[in-house]
């Protein structure tokens, strides 16, 4: 979209009649005098879910599901005031009713339903469409407006299902007895579902980096079944460089080639995210192995999703957002716009 068209985008969102406007701040609904995900400190956020991106620290008051809530106390602080929900109850705040439902990301993740005087906006978060054992699956939520994230808003991206991935995960870990076998992912969301969807293949422990662990045992506290873990912080008899051979350990990116690493002798290594579909990806980023396992929509999850929805007017926002709007007037004759927002995604894909 050009300038101009970019112009008349932002006029539409900034003027009184819209349901929810841009602010620098982030997106307003002043009917119900909130923010959805600010990325600046307000009076009234309401929050999709806890990855940093979209939720930031300094509110007043913060409304998000109750399943989030100890989540978002480790990473916003035990002493900020939050109001827990749960999926789909009808709260009323100023003209508007509210509710969070579903959006299958991580665990308490939600979509966030905003209804005034019979217009429905959904405001969606980050999103996958992909099974996952360990977060409530995505809920299609019919409305008028809808604002999508595009983070793999490209035909090339496709996933295939969690186990599929797993199982390969597995047979990668066990292919090597000699060596530790470390997998790098996202501390939150990625790390949960990689330990849930071992359950099916394996009973063994998995070693974790301390930043998963906490983590980790918040999504135990939820009721999900993952497999044992041991925080490789953790003291051991006899611990060695050895003793980690044939084990799988689990770490965040940021612990790749770090003074961290020195535990290990010689250790394969792997990463598991959506970029792994790029040729060239894993090359670049210093890998052995690629695992396509990513925790957002697919490019057919996206275009379901939208089309599923029966929104008159779609707003996409971060990744390839221009991509996937130019696509939905082009092909789909749905009108999409792309959105400028400060959701990036960096830690979760």
């Amino acid at each position: 979209m050009g300038l101009n068209g970019f112009l008349q985008l932002r006029k539409y969102l900034e003027e009184p009649m819209a349901l929810i406007t841009l602010r620098p701040e982030g997106l307003y609904c002043e009917a119900g005098d909130f923010f959805i995900d600010p990325w600046r400190p307000v009076e009234q956020a309401l929050i999709t879910h806890a990855h940093a991106d979209h939720a930031r620290s300094g509110s007043q008051q913060y409304l998000a599901t109750q399943i989030s809530e100890g989540i978002l106390r480790k990473r916003l602080g035990p002493a900020i005031s939050l109001r827990g929900v749960e999926y789909g109850e009808r709260v009323r705040l100023g003209d508007t009713w509210v509710s969070f439902h579903s959006a299958g990301h991580v665990l308490g993740s939600a979509q966030i339903r905003v209804e005034h005087k019979g217009e429905v906006w959904v405001v969606s978060g980050d999103y996958k469409r992909c099974a996952d054992p360990s977060c409530a699956p995505f809920e299609v939520v019919p409305c008028d407006v809808f604002v999508t994230e595009a983070t793999f808003g490209l035909p090339v991206y496709h996933w295939q299902s969690g186990e599929a991935i797993a199982h390969q995960i597995y047979q990668w870990w066990q292919g090597d007895k000699e060596r530790a076998s470390l997998l790098f992912c996202y501390a939150f969301g990625k790390a949960q579902r990689i330990l849930s969807e071992l359950t099916r293949f394996t009973e063994r422990p998995v070693y974790v980096h301390g930043a998963i662990q906490g983590l980790t045992e918040s999504y135990r506290q939820a009721g999900v079944a993952m497999v044992p873990t041991i925080p490789t912080a953790a003291p051991v008899d006899n611990l060695t460089y050895a003793s980690y051979a044939g084990e799988l350990v689990l770490a965040p990116p940021a612990a790749h080639r770090s003074s961290w690493m020195k535990r290990f002798r010689h250790p394969q290594t792997a990463f598991a995210s959506g970029w792994m579909a790029v040729r060239g990806a894993r090359r670049r980023r210093g890998y052995e192995r690629g695992f396509v396992l990513s925790d957002h929509a697919d490019w057919s999850g996206l275009i379901d999703t939208i089309h599923q929805t029966q929104a008159r007017q779609v707003y996409v926002t971060h990744g390839q957002s221009d991509a996937l709007a130019r696509y939905l007037q082009a092909f789909l004759q749905v009108a999409g716009q792309p959105l400028e927002t400060q959701f990036d995604g960096e830690d979760d894909h």
